[in-house]
């Protein structure tokens, strides 16, 4: 088992959702707290959350797209600590969804840069710190699109993959090499967070046309899809990491996904299509969702 109590663990992406959620948890288990986020609003309201339990911690604002000042803050947080034991590679957006052939190089390399270069960066960076301390865990966040890819969300898939391959590489390098690391991904399925609403809000914030049916899409992932609460998923996850769990899967959809998958590999595409076209017909004939 991986004990949590006096570790000093790395949360990025905990600003809201999942992040803030794991930074609650990790904290109620008695860790000690790196929390980083691009958003300063959101990182500043779950430090005092979490400041409120007494934990000791530590924030920074943070792009994990930036190498350089990943590779800086990884120096901070060991110098301040004088040790990592866990880095939990949350941080991710969602980017826009559109058709590959749609879709601008510009939104490839944004969602890239975050969801996959952002956990390259994040476990370069650490990595020596956690083999250092010699009980040391790397989680990275993927997603159930790191093994069932969904049409109209290439960036997100193509991000989440990667980083199923690379910390499934990863693991294997640590166990070969002996070294004291465990290494744990993550697949959540429909996380009740803001990524869908943030996504459309960038659009919004970049001029993009915002088309209604791209606004009841929206709104039908949050209303269908995006249900488990970020504190069980934070849970789930936890509880992975202290089972010493090489692989953890978030929630219901997550675990029928996987193996519908497994069971049919080269069917589940057209599945997919018909299954999306029977939930997205009923929706859009209904309208708006109600306000309120």
């Amino acid at each position: 088992m991986t004990t949590i109590a006096d570790k000093v663990a790395v949360v990025t992406g905990a600003a809201s959702g999942i992040g803030r959620a794991l930074a609650l948890g990790l904290a109620d288990r008695g860790a000690r707290l790196a929390l980083a986020d691009v958003n300063a609003t959101g990182l500043a309201e779950t430090v005092d959350l979490v400041a409120a339990t007494g934990t000791e911690v530590q924030a920074r604002h943070l792009d994990v797209s930036d190498r350089a000042d990943v590779e800086t803050y990884a120096g901070e947080v060991r110098a301040h600590f004088g040790v990592v034991h866990q880095l939990y590679n949350n941080a991710g957006i969602a980017g826009i969804s559109g058709t590959i052939l749609e879709t601008d190089w510009a939104v490839f390399e944004r969602v890239l840069a975050v969801n996959l270069w952002g956990v390259l960066h994040g476990t370069k960076a650490f990595l020596p710190h956690l083999i250092a301390s010699g009980d040391g865990h790397l989680i990275n966040i993927s997603s159930l699109n790191g093994f069932m890819a969904q049409g109209e969300l290439g960036p997100y898939c193509t991000s989440k993959f990667g980083v199923r391959g690379f910390t499934e590489t990863l693991r294997i390098e640590m166990l070969a090499a002996n070294l004291p690391v465990r290494v744990t991904v993550v697949h959540p399925g429909g996380v009740r967070t803001n990524i869908a609403n943030a996504a459309l809000e960038r659009a919004r914030e970049r001029g993009e046309e915002i088309t209604e049916d791209r606004v009841q899409r929206t709104a039908f992932y949050n209303e269908r899809f995006l249900r488990l609460p970020p504190e069980r998923a934070a849970d789930i996850i936890v509880r992975g990491v202290e089972a010493n769990r090489g692989r953890v899967l978030v929630g219901n959809d997550a675990r029928l996904t996987d193996l519908a998958v497994r069971l049919l590999p080269r069917h589940y595409p057209d599945l997919s299509v018909r299954i999306l076209r029977r939930l997205l017909v009923p929706r859009q004939r209904r309208g708006p969702a109600p306000s309120g």
